[in-house]
């Protein structure tokens, strides 16, 4: 089924001299093949994207065993995704030169290796070094949600695309559960250890079950990385979903950052009361495979809006609620769901921009949403010193009402009939 072209462009191609397309898999996968490397790629990007998490509900028994405060123990998180945005930037191209199987198994075992030494670390200093190097090496999970893409027919691949990212976010929100639970029973730097061990298994699994993927790009690492330029520049539905998101996730990063230390100081609770709060957020997985069948149908625009404005009530409700549990609980359902929703929504239409570049298309929207998601965790941090739980929440309800600034214009001008770039694929 041929995908029409969007009114932001005149021409789908690849920037750059050379337009060539990936190597197909040895063959082409039965249905039930198919179904066996979906769910494997999920579990893999869910495991491997834990490892960003594992840290948040974490933050004040580290500030106790290195003897820093709480603001600096913040660094934790900031550091792990800028980590995580290097290597969207500088790895994840990769995944446009060098056959996939490969390149996420072996860079599992650098991210075991630094797993292992953070669990082990003796300082503050060395945790932090090692906090980074998780975040680069976690890269793998964006280098397989491509793949997805890739091995799927076209008329599937928002249904492909949400499967995987169902177990994508599932390993996002259940690492926080996870890791308190394993803390409240071993001790904080347990989770390390495990998921080494994890990581290491994980690319085992992978050569054994993923079939090869080899791209035939005829260019060198440096021109493809001048490619990524081109497509910031060519593609603005790419640009306004990478800034749309990267405020979702800002929104996302603000409150689970600091929401361990609000449950901590106002509600007195535990390791193990925040690993039961922090599991009701898991509900936003299931979000994943609705939006990509939705995606599928030509609901993006209305979704993404929808999602927006979601996100937006969900913080305000943390906010005036905050000395309910339960109300803060509902407030971060509803928010997991709308920032999962939003990410397979424009991922859906961003994945059927260039199809030969899909690795880069995923730095470029990838690399904006970690550094957004950065700069809002060391702000949160910050602000949670200054404001308390306030100010955070109120910081995060703004960053979802930029996005949907930025939507509402897009559509009202796209209602008006003008040729500006589509918000969301096949409208």
């Amino acid at each position: 089924m041929q995908r029409p072209i969007s009114e932001d462009r005149t021409v789908a191609r690849e920037p750059g001299p050379e337009a060539p397309q990936a190597r197909p898999a040895a063959g082409p996968l039965t249905p039930e093949r198919l179904r066996l490397v979906m769910l494997v790629l999920a579990v893999a990007c869910g495991l491997t994207v834990a490892n960003l998490y594992y840290g948040q509900p974490l933050l004040a028994p580290i500030a106790h065993a290195f003897g820093v405060s709480q603001g600096s123990a913040t660094l934790v998180v900031t550091l792990t995704q800028l980590g995580y945005a290097i290597g969207l930037l500088f790895l994840l191209p990769l995944g446009d030169l060098l056959e996939n199987r490969a390149l996420a198994s072996r860079t599992l075992l650098v991210t075991a290796a630094a797993l292992f030494a953070a669990g082990l670390a003796p300082g503050f200093g060395v945790f932090l070094a090692m906090s980074v190097l998780v975040g680069v090496t976690s890269v793998v999970a964006q280098i397989l949600v491509p793949l997805a893409a890739h091995l799927a027919p076209e008329e599937e691949r928002g249904r492909a695309v949400g499967t995987v990212m169902g177990g994508l976010l599932l390993g996002i929100l259940l690492a926080r559960t996870v890791s308190s639970l394993v803390a409240a029973a071993w001790g904080w730097r347990t989770i390390y250890l495990v998921s080494g061990v994890l990581m290491l298994a994980l690319g085992a699994l992978l050569v054994r079950v993923l079939p090869r993927r080899k791209p035939e790009h005829r260019s060198s690492y440096a021109q493809l990385m001048v490619t990524i330029g081109h497509l910031v520049r060519e593609e603005p539905a790419l640009r306004r979903r990478a800034f749309c998101q990267a405020m979702m996730f800002g929104a996302f990063s603000c409150f689970w950052t600091a929401i361990s230390f609000e449950l901590i100081r106002q509600h007195h609770m535990g390791q193990l009361g925040i690993a039961v709060f922090a599991l009701v957020g898991a509900g936003g997985a299931a979000a994943a495979p609705v939006a990509g069948r939705l995606g599928d149908r030509g609901l993006g625009r209305a979704g993404s809006g929808i999602a927006l404005a979601l996100a937006v009530l969900a913080l305000l409700l943390a906010r005036v609620g905050s000395g309910s549990v339960v109300l803060l609980a509902v407030a971060g359902v509803l928010l997991d769901l709308a920032v999962q929703s939003h990410q397979v929504f424009s991922q859906r239409e961003i994945y059927g921009l260039r199809p030969d570049a899909r690795a880069r298309v995923n730095t470029v929207f990838m690399t904006t949403i970690f550094v957004g998601g950065a700069i809002a965790s060391a702000a949160a941090g910050a602000v949670d010193e200054s404001y308390g739980w306030g100010g955070v929440s109120l910081l995060a309800a703004a960053l979802p009402l930029a996005g949907l600034v930025v939507w509402t214009y897009s559509t009202v001008r796209h209602l008006r009939g003008r040729r500006i770039p589509s918000y969301a694929e096949g409208e």
